[in-house]
């Protein structure tokens, strides 16, 4: 449990809890998607965004489930803003008609946390014929980033507040297979492997994410 402890730069460490690191920040201005939010990481996410002010949206494909927590949260912060929209990761025809109905809202958006995901689940496909683990983990969430863009740049010129983009990996991403992501082998029954699918598709997190910090970093 000790390199769970460890603070890194940021004072924070691997047991940091959403209440500590976001202890002081008041954030009634901002607006955040927070994909899975209907349990997990997800709803503890939503919870303590909503604490702090935010206004938060839950993109979820278990309505009953997410309503629940929606209610928890209002139960216990009265005052929260809280919305629940339908979120399909496996679709890409759910994902687009997520955002356009977003952007309808005519919400700015501030945090997207791409957070929604599945783990060594056997081999499936998607509605889109694309391997489950990899279009639910990677493909919805890259597609949901790029048409969420324009809002997140037109917040932020118009509030001069920085946006914020967070991929939910983990450090399965050291294990996919040998070479990195077989962009030729995604939807290869005969070579798929549970743990290796899911490591391949958050090594795709984390190379989304850094390449979105190389093309938005701010200079100093």
């Amino acid at each position: 449990m000790w390199g769970l402890s460890r603070k890194g730069d940021s004072g924070f460490s691997s047991s940091s809890t959403a209440l500590q690191v976001t202890q002081g920040i008041h954030a009634t201005a901002l607006t955040a998607i927070v994909t899975g939010a209907s349990s997990g990481i997800g709803a503890e996410t939503a919870r303590v965004l909503a604490l702090r002010g935010v206004h938060v949206i839950m993109g979820v494909i278990d309505m009953i489930d997410a309503n629940n927590v929606k209610e928890s949260i209002l139960k216990e912060i009265p005052t929260a803003k809280v919305d629940v929209m339908k979120l399909d990761l496996s679709s890409m025809a759910s994902v687009q008609n997520f955002a356009t109905e977003f952007n309808s809202t005519r919400l700015p958006l501030n945090i997207l946390i791409n957070n929604a995901g599945i783990c060594a689940a056997p081999f499936m496909l998607s509605t889109d014929n694309v391997e489950l683990q990899f279009a639910i983990n990677y493909l919805g969430h890259f597609h949901l980033t790029n048409l969420l863009l324009d809002n997140m740049k037109k917040t932020t010129r118009e509030s001069k507040v920085q946006g914020r983009i967070v991929n939910v990996s983990s450090t399965g991403h050291q294990f996919t297979y040998r070479g990195g992501i077989h962009f030729e082998k995604i939807n290869d029954p005969s070579s798929y492997n549970n743990w290796r699918a899911y490591g391949q598709s958050k090594l795709a997190n984390i190379l989304h994410a850094k390449e979105l910090a190389r093309r938005f970093k701010v200079l100093p």
